[in-house]
């Protein structure tokens, strides 16, 4: 754990010294050759930092985790985002057996049944494809905000993901919405057209809605079901 404290220091201090955030993906690089890996969803954090990492030219692989059920606009959004930057974005997607079972055990729509059922659902079509995703690797990059939930307001920039065994960062933390949104449309970065319509945080297209004006960001996400159960399992420590 020392050896991942003091790298965590010296990523804290890159961060304190360097304010530019093509610089610090090209250092990073630098400190992590072929070992750094940036997961997106199309949202808007992610689209900013995949602007950023395609004008720094470092060598951070790019992936995002196709379940099977994301939005039309999603898809398209993962288009535009190749055609502008010309990157590699990996696709990691569930294994074939483990949701053929799942389906044919539970149907086709069974999340809606029972806070366990989505949770098994999430774990094939997320979880485990992440774990492939990152293994191997030393460092994930994020696109985490603080604003996305009362929990994260604490969380540090940097910090030891003990369940995948990677130094997490998450450079975009402390951006506020408007600063997002303006610089998306300074530098016409393609974002997912969904956000225009209500649609915040966008994850998979049966399991997320529209929210409305005063609700949570994390409110369109599994809205049937209890505050407290609204995680996917992807960035929640063992």
């Amino acid at each position: 754990m020392t050896d991942h404290l003091n790298e965590i220091e010296q990523i804290n201090l890159l961060l304190a010294e360097e304010t530019h955030l093509e610089l610090i993906f090209k250092k990073l690089a630098t400190l992590y050759p072929g070992s750094i890996a940036f997961s997106t969803s199309f949202s808007e954090e992610d689209q900013v930092i995949l602007h950023f990492i395609a004008s720094s030219t470092a060598d951070i692989e790019t992936f995002t985790l196709d379940t099977g059920r994301l939005f039309p606009e999603t898809y398209s959004t993962w288009s535009r985002s190749l055609e502008k930057y010309k990157r590699v974005i990996k696709s990691y997607s569930p294994n074939t057996t483990a949701i053929e079972t799942f389906v044919e055990e539970n149907g086709p729509n069974s999340f809606y049944e029972s806070v366990d059922l989505r949770k098994q659902c999430c774990h094939i079509r997320k979880v485990e494809p992440l774990r492939r995703a990152l293994f191997g690797k030393k460092v994930w990059i994020t696109g985490i905000r603080a604003s996305h939930s009362p929990d994260r307001s604490h969380m540090p920039m940097v910090e030891w993901d003990e369940t995948h065994q990677v130094i997490k960062i998450h450079p975009l933390l402390q951006w506020g919405t408007e600063e997002l949104k303006s610089f998306i449309k300074k530098e016409e970065i393609p974002y997912n057209a969904l956000h225009d319509k209500g649609f915040v945080s966008i994850g998979c297209a049966p399991c997320t809605r529209a929210i409305q004006s005063g609700e949570d960001f994390r409110a369109g996400r599994w809205w049937w079901e209890n505050k407290e159960n609204k995680e996917c399992g992807l960035h929640v420590h063992a």
